[in-house]
Formats: structure tokens, sequence, C-alpha cells
């Protein structure tokens, strides 16, 4: 195994380690309570909601519980969809750039970013990552493979905020419909799994048959 390789997995290990003690370490439960407490001053919970999405991927906690707690609290309106669309691309920001900014060229995260860069350069930027959010993969896999594969700021924030407008819509209606607000009830439906990945693969099939046909993308 490579010295790259053997590097970058010991990494990887002792990250996933620090967000495992740290997802043990802080209740989902207690903190979506903590941000509805505050709901009687909308500035303070926007600001305590978008503190908590750029602070998520320290716990790895799904996207889906901080938009359903928006719904919870202002229900589905323009400001909370708004919002809750600011929370899928504000959580997705700091994996992107770390990833970006700390791309690597070789060992199994450089080819990894070879290989992610290839795809997107099939699909098109922006598509791709429409495509990648709309599938049921965790949001911060997209996040990295995004950054790894030097896809531009403004396609990456394009397409995570088409890509997530439905998971948005779901959480909001989800939250808005409870009585209590309980983390259990924030899961997205089979239905909507299914159709986001029959949409995704929709995107990808014409790039993918150009690509497979004659080798190149219009």
């Amino acid at each position: 195994m490579e010295r790259a390789t053997r590097r970058q997995l010991s990494g990887l290990a002792l990250a996933v380690g620090v967000v495992a003690v740290a997802s043990l370490a802080v209740s989902p439960e207690r903190v979506l309570r903590a941000m509805a407490a505050v709901a009687a001053d909308p500035l303070v919970f926007a600001g305590v909601v978008l503190g908590a999405a750029l602070l998520r991927p320290v716990v790895a906690w799904p996207m889906t519980p901080l938009v359903g707690v928006v719904g919870y609290v202002l229900g589905v309106t323009p400001l909370a969809l708004a919002l809750g669309l600011a929370v899928a691309t504000g959580t997705a920001a700091i994996p992107y750039l770390l990833a970006r900014r700390y791309r690597p060229s070789e060992g199994v995260l450089g080819w990894l970013a070879d290989a992610g860069a290839d795809c997107f350069e099939t699909a098109g930027d922006t598509r791709g990552v429409v495509a990648a959010r709309l599938a049921p993969l965790p949001t911060d896999v997209v996040s990295y493979g995004a950054g790894l594969s030097n896809v531009s700021a403004r396609p990456y924030v394009l397409g995570t905020a088409l890509g997530e407008a439905p998971w948005v819509v779901a959480a909001l209606l989800a939250g808005s419909s409870m009585e209590t607000l309980t983390t259990e009830g924030l899961s997205a439906g089979l239905p909507l799994v299914v159709a986001g990945l029959a949409v995704g693969s929709l995107l990808l099939s014409g790039p993918l048959y150009r690509q497979l046909s004659t080798g190149t993308v219009e």
C-alpha cells in the first residue's frame, strides 16, 4: 500500500472517530428543542438554525431534522422555504470547501478525485450535483465528492439548492404536521426516495448515453 494511501486512510479513520464521539455526546432531540425554544424571535431563530447547519457536519447528522424544525416552527411558508434552502446549502459548504482546499493528487483520495472529476465532466457540474443531491445519498458524501472533484462554487451552490429543494419541502411538510417535535417523525418516505432516484437517473441518462456512444459530451 502506498504511503499516501496509508496516511489518508489513517486520517479518515481519525476523522470518523472524532465525528462518532461528537455525535454520541450531543443529543439531536435536545438541540432541536433548544432551537424551537427561541422561535419567538425570528432573527434569533434563523441565526441559531444556520449556525447549527454549519456545525452539523461535525456530528454527521442528516440535514432533514434541521429543516424539519423550521417547518415545525414556521410551517410551510415562503420564509420557511428560503430558510430551509439556506440550511441545505450552508450545511454543505464546509465539507465542500475542505475537500476542495486540500484536494489530494495521490493515494486513494487522489484516485477518487480523478474519477469524480471525470464523472462531473461527463454530466456537467450543475447537472451532476443536482442528480447527486436528488439521490438518497448522505449529504456529506456528496459534498466531499464534489470538493474532491474540483466542482466550481457557483454550479455547486446552484446544484445543491435545486437538488435539495424536494427534500427541503418534504422535511418542512413533515415538521409542520408534527404535534410534538421528534427526530423519528422527520425521515423521508420511500416514494420520495424512489422519485429522487428516478429524476436523478433521467438527468444523467442523456450525458451518459452520449459519452458511451460517441465519447464526447455536447
